[in-house]
């Protein structure tokens, strides 16, 4: 027996053989180029294609982890198309006349070892993303490049010097107990998705861990960071009861599967679900989710080459409504722009698109895409509990504008005897410090807030949140932030109108006292991080009342 030790990244115990990833090798030999333009097309041709690669595996990691993690695809794809990245390559092909794949992969490992030198533990994490970048260039360049072998026939350990983003999110879960690594970090991506997925996780295992065998039975504590090889029976013993004692919690949470959350004041705190496509409403009702919080419809049109049309997106929609039956749907009329680009509407190049035209801006310049969309979700509101939202709403005007578009909608499908809710209520996203700080006056106009931290963060402290450089800098704890998350909350209970927060924060545990103590009505997060959610909710709530926390789940 002997133990090895690293980070734990991703919390769990998982006992298995072990079997190694082995990535062939990568390194680029050093070859002269006879011409420089060429190698440079073939460069910006290899651009294209692995910006189209990770396009389409953000869409297919959104549907196994949702949007917040498969975030990490589009950094990806900035980091790709970065000035510097893309202008240090040129410059190696142009003056030292070499292969596009050789100034690729030199271009990599020279800015990867910028990010390893650096303090910031967040920073250093980032030295793989780099790597992966530069990997999948190579490989669009060099398409008969080896590629890395391994097999897994049955579940087992996987253990690799590294595992890059894109190689993690297409890991069979089924097969994979748990993921250990040679390098990386807490903080690099592969240890975000590893804990998305629910797999145990050690990165940065020290020692000799190297030359650890294929077929090792070994055991791995993804909260504590260790490795056991070949333990013995009483070690064997013990963490069989750890992780007896780990999936017995995991299945505590189960009881919360239909609880309901009151409030120290007797108020009901929804814990609700935030989804991508309408396959992902299983998992949140799976997951005890209350309703859906945020339905980002705009993946509709971002998972497809053309338009969807009216009755595409009904069926979509319906669809959600249907299995949510009597819960409450919060469907988001799509936030197209920035970070989501959709080729097919030709929107024009800018240099600035967060700050460009996006979301409530192209619904109200293509007015007829926006009233496509409308009628598509009144004639699904005949089927459950639905809610619409507007986003990037900056004023009233805007907002009374969007809903005159939605009256002419309801007159269109009136004429047409066509069935809808006539109760459906509208709210907005409070995604700007215009909204929240003119929130008094929006609240007027709508029956309900919800705050889109992601973009209310980057907006108010001027930090891109899709730049790695900044992540010291966008901090949705933030006391500017938090102060407008509160001003919004006031002014929405001045107007009798509920708010919830449906942006990353909304899972951070830092900030449940924060939530609860300014009255937020509902929180709406990834489906599988619901019930955690709910349980740290009960256990605040038990310590103010002075319960146990334990025997205290309301159930209704």
């Amino acid at each position: 027996m002997k133990k090895f030790h690293g980070i734990g990244a991703s919390a769990g115990i998982a006992m298995g053989r072990l079997v190694w990833y082995r990535k062939a090798e990568t390194a680029v030999k050093k070859q002269p180029a006879g011409d420089s333009q060429e190698e440079l097309s073939r460069f910006q041709a290899a651009q294209t294609q692995a910006g189209s690669a990770l396009d389409a595996l953000y869409l297919q990691s959104m549907k196994r982890i949702g949007e917040k993690d498969s975030m990490i695809f589009q950094i990806h794809k900035m980091m790709l198309e970065d000035e510097d990245f893309t202008d240090a390559v040129a410059a190696k092909i142009q003056q030292e006349h070499v292969s596009a794949e050789y100034a690729v992969w030199q271009t990599g490992q020279e800015f990867a070892q910028r990010f390893a030198s650096m303090d910031s533990e967040y920073m250093r994490g980032r030295k793989t993303d780099v790597l992966d970048i530069a990997q999948r260039l190579v490989r669009c360049l060099s398409p008969k490049a080896p590629a890395a072998t391994f097999c897994l026939t049955e579940p087992s350990v996987l253990i690799a010097n590294d595992l890059t983003p894109s190689e993690t999110v297409q890991l069979d879960k089924s097969n994979v107990l748990a993921i250990v690594t040679l390098n990386g970090s807490k903080t690099s991506h592969s240890a975000i998705l590893a804990r998305t997925m629910g797999i145990p996780a050690v990165m940065g295992l020290k020692g000799t861990a190297g030359e650890l065998p294929d077929t090792a039975f070994v055991v791995v504590d993804g909260t504590s960071g260790e490795l056991i090889l070949e333990p013995d029976a009483q070690t064997r013993g013990l963490y069989e009861k750890k992780q007896a004692a780990y999936v017995q919690h995991k299945q505590l949470l189960q009881r919360l599967l239909n609880s309901k959350i009151i409030t120290a004041d007797d108020r009901i705190m929804e814990v609700n679900a935030n989804i991508g496509h309408p396959a992902d409403a299983d998992s949140a009702l799976e997951n005890g989710a209350d309703g859906i919080g945020l339905f980002r419809s705009e993946f509709l049109f971002m998972e497809r080459d053309t338009l969807p049309d009216e009755e595409t997106q009904f069926e979509a929609y319906r669809q959600v409504l249907q299995k949510m039956g009597s819960k409450p749907v919060i469907v988001r009329t799509f936030d197209i722009g920035a970070d989501k680009q959709v080729p097919y509407l030709n929107l024009p190049k800018e240099e600035n698109p967060a700050l460009g035209c996006r979301a409530i801006r192209i619904c109200l310049d293509r007015r007829e895409l926006f009233k496509t969309q409308l009628r598509a979700l009144l004639r699904a509101s005949a089927f459950g509990s639905l809610k619409i939202m507007f986003p990037m709403i900056i004023s009233s005007e805007e907002l009374n504008t969007a809903k005159g578009i939605l009256e002419e909608a309801k007159a269109e499908l009136s004429a047409e005897s066509v069935a809808f809710s006539p109760d459906l209520k509208v709210g907005i996203m409070v995604e700007t410090p215009s909204a929240a700080i003119m929130s008094d006056e929006l609240a007027k106009h709508c029956d309900f807030f919800s705050v889109g931290t992601n973009d209310l963060t980057q907006y108010t402290l001027a930090a891109d949140r899709m730049n790695s450089k900044l992540a010291g800098v966008y901090n949705q704890r933030s006391p500017a932030v938090l102060r407008l998350i509160h001003m919004a909350a006031e002014n929405a209970h001045k107007a009798g109108i509920p708010i919830g927060i449906c942006g990353e924060s909304a899972a951070d545990r830092t900030l449940t006292d924060f939530y609860l103590k300014i009255g937020i009505d509902e929180l709406s997060v990834a489906p599988s991080s619901v019930l955690e959610l709910k349980e740290a909710l009960q256990q605040s709530i038990d310590v103010c009342k002075g319960k146990d926390s334990t025997k205290n789940v309301t159930v209704s």
